[in-house]
């Protein structure tokens, strides 16, 4: 290598790390300045006030939730449901479940894109590496005739970890433009209730709210049970994914 390849490889390395410093930086202060809304996103109280504060913020505050939603996808500092249900306090059920589907759909396609460049490392620097090797070497994971079909199951039953399952379909040998399109419209039943959920919280319909969670859970069970008992494949799935 001569001495101007040299000096353009070192060139070219120090404004990767420099732009990623900046990001980390910028990352660090919006999390420093969202933590007295997050820290208790969790809770009924906590979700009432930061709509309000969000209804305050107007459209920075759907670039705010957007971001938690990225977080949450992105570096999995978030359970998904609280942000769905924020969606549809904030917004209603039908467009909290349109604002939910667009985040999705955008940082599925990210995260694929990225995953496509720098492999599985980027992966492994997220997740487990042990947990990953064991989900992709799995038999259910590598039927490739019908992958497309156990990632529409996993996606469709609720309580399934649907953000490890983004970072295991972009390794997998699957159409990407079909994954990510599966990965984003499958969650409907999840999304749907507890944007549903959201949206009758912030009119004080607290009873509705539980009986969406009771038909989901229900449905949730019977979906377990059904896909395990009758596709050995889903069954396999979803016990390596628990482990």
């Amino acid at each position: 290598m001569n001495k101007n390849n040299l000096k353009k490889n070192i060139k070219d390395n120090l404004l990767k790390y420099i732009l990623l410093l900046l990001v980390i930086i910028l990352f660090i202060g919006i999390i420093i300045w969202l933590f007295s809304i997050m820290k208790n996103i969790t809770t009924t109280q906590g979700q009432i006030e930061f709509k309000e504060k969000i209804d305050s913020m107007g459209i920075i505050g759907a670039l705010v939730l957007f971001g938690l939603q990225f977080a949450q996808i992105f570096l999995v500092v978030l359970p998904g449901e609280p942000l769905e249900v924020l969606a549809g306090m904030c917004y209603g059920a039908f467009w909290g479940s349109i604002f939910v589907f667009f985040s999705v759909f955008i940082i599925t396609t990210i995260i694929v894109v990225v995953t496509k460049k720098f492999g599985e490392k980027f992966i492994n620097k997220i997740w487990n590496e042990k947990k990953i090797n064991k989900i992709k070497n799995s038999k259910a994971f590598r039927n490739a005739k019908r992958i497309e079909i156990l990632m529409i199951i996993l996606f469709l039953i609720p309580g399934t970890p649907k953000d490890l399952l983004v970072y295991i379909g972009a390794i997998l040998p699957i159409n990407h433009v079909r994954f990510i399109l599966i990965s984003t419209f499958m969650r409907f039943p999840s999304v749907i209730s507890s944007t549903l959920a959201g949206a009758n919280i912030a009119t004080g319909d607290f009873k509705s709210t539980i009986w969406v969670y009771v038909v989901t859970f229900i449905i949730t069970v019977l979906a377990i049970f059904i896909t395990g008992k009758y596709d050995k494949n889903t069954k396999e799935a979803i016990n390596v994914l628990k482990k």
